[in-house]
């Protein structure tokens, strides 16, 4: 039974904590992976006396302070729905939790004491000194990370208090709370997930302006750096997601059974992914024996079932999204074993265009699988999402409002990400030492760049087709 005023206010509440968490996760996946790619071309250039490297520096660290200016407000507008939207929630349980919002605050101002320090400082400090000071930005964005996520791993696996004969919060551990036994799985899910989404989304722009014959040095590195970081961290994110998956079949087997679909309890489960069902699969999966018996949903009263769809479909979507992905860098793989290159096919351009949008989604099914998962229960197995709901009416209202507020939101940012991209670096370059001839690049989408540069070569940059200029009217907004 819910505590709020209406059904329909119970469903506004939680669709719009499902809004901002989904808006800010991804500008928190990019805030925790841009910094470290940044601070990577700036050391390439540093070793190598390359100004492209020093040029993706300069706009990468820019765009890192928006998005963290961006990330500040959208986080806290979370931070005070949890009081707003959930106040029964925060007022029972916060005294357990509230350690880690603590450190997570430390951890931001970290980050962005030493934001102010890196941009201010280009060409201030030396560059040795320029390059240590963005070493805190990587730590305070993964510290947080890591802060906010040992709060949503206690909702899952809740430590570190008792509850008295009164149903009273007492002797509250927040270290025992903090390190619950979800927290290992889901800290390293999160930060390899947020790799992959900034990696790969940083890439798929260069992957649109090389689609459009736009193969000059700049663009090359531009793509290489991010796409390799991001395909680096997706096998690995499979066997740490294998860690997840077998954790929460241990842990919250109604929940395993949502993901998986399984309904009834039986032996020998098949593995279902959309069309696709391999008898016998999943008890091989899980239990490495074809015959193993796997509980349902029906093992479960049906007031403890989470929803049957929505967890399912979500993983399976994930799951989908991330195997293509780790395919994709095994094709990138297989053409620099081949040929120290790029793939040279437009298909793989085409596939790498669409990757930052597919990281992003399998990040947001996640979230959704995890969350969804877990209902009813906001707190597993002590607190329902109905019993820490407002239960003041007009959270419809408030629903619109945010709706409204985000969606200007995203517009400014949007824009100013793009008046970054059209700004010219003064002195950089768009060529650089060591790169291949873009002459060897088949036709159709992905010849030669466009402009009026030498044949084969590399444009000026006064033609409008180098590292600034035009091609960030195309588009390319991280340019």
């Amino acid at each position: 039974m819910s505590l709020a005023s209406s059904a329909t206010d119970f469903l506004a509440a939680r669709t719009q904590m499902a809004l901002t968490l989904g808006f800010h996760i991804v500008l928190a996946a990019i805030g925790i992976g841009l910094p470290a790619l940044t601070l990577l071309a700036e050391w390439r250039g540093h070793r190598t006396g390359d100004p492209v490297y020093r040029e993706l520096a300069r706009r990468w660290a820019r765009a890192t302070g928006v998005l963290f200016a961006v990330g500040a407000v959208s986080g806290t507008v979370l931070s005070f729905e949890m009081g707003t939207l959930w106040p029964h929630f925060m007022a029972k349980f916060g005294q357990v939790f509230g350690a880690a919002f603590a450190m997570e605050g430390i951890a931001f101002f970290i980050e962005a004491i030493f934001i102010g320090i890196y941009l201010y400082g280009w060409d201030r400090l030396s560059p040795r000194a320029h390059l240590l000071s963005g070493l805190p930005i990587v730590v305070g964005g993964i510290a947080s990370a890591f802060f906010v996520v040992t709060v949503n791993s206690w909702m899952n696996q809740p430590r570190g208090f008792r509850l008295d004969v009164h149903g009273n919060v007492t002797d509250v551990r927040p270290l025992a709370a903090m390190f619950n036994p979800a927290t290992p799985p889901e800290a390293v899910h999160l930060i390899l997930a947020s790799f992959m989404v900034c990696g790969f989304s940083v890439a798929s722009v260069y992957a649109v302006g090389m689609l459009r014959g736009r193969r000059d040095a700049y663009h090359r590195r531009a793509f290489a750096i991010p796409f390799t970081f991001a395909a680096v961290t997706a096998p690995i994110q499979v066997i740490v997601g294998d860690w997840a998956t077998r954790f929460v079949a241990a842990r919250q087997p109604v929940k395993f059974a949502a993901m998986e679909g399984i309904e009834h309890t039986r032996n020998g489960v098949p593995f279902k992914a959309g069309f696709l069902e391999i008898p016998n699969m999943l008890s091989v999966m899980l239990k490495f024996d074809p015959h193993a018996r796997l509980r349902g949903l029906d093992s479960w009263p049906r007031e403890q079932e989470p929803p049957k769809n929505v967890p399912h479909y979500a993983f399976d979507l994930m799951a989908g999204i991330g195997t293509a992905l780790v395919l994709l860098g095994v094709w990138a793989l297989l053409a620099w074993w081949r040929r120290r290159d790029l793939p040279r096919s437009a298909w793989f351009l085409r596939a790498a265009s669409l990757a930052g949008v597919g990281a992003a989604i399998a990040m947001e099914a996640g979230w959704t699988t995890t969350e969804v998962g877990r209902q009813p229960w906001i707190v597993y197995g002590v607190m329902r999402t109905g019993d820490a709901v407002n239960p003041g009416s007009g959270l419809t209202a408030g629903l619109y409002a945010v709706v409204a507020v985000y969606a200007v939101l995203a517009a400014v940012t949007v824009t100013v990400l793009r008046r970054i991209a059209r700004a010219p670096e003064a002195g950089a370059a768009t060529s650089g030492p060591d790169v291949p001839s873009d002459a060897a690049w088949p036709e159709g989408g992905t010849g030669a760049p466009e402009g009026g540069g030498p044949e084969g070569g590399v444009p000026e940059r006064g033609d409008g087709a180098g590292a600034s200029g035009s091609g960030a009217e195309r588009g390319e907004v991280l340019r």
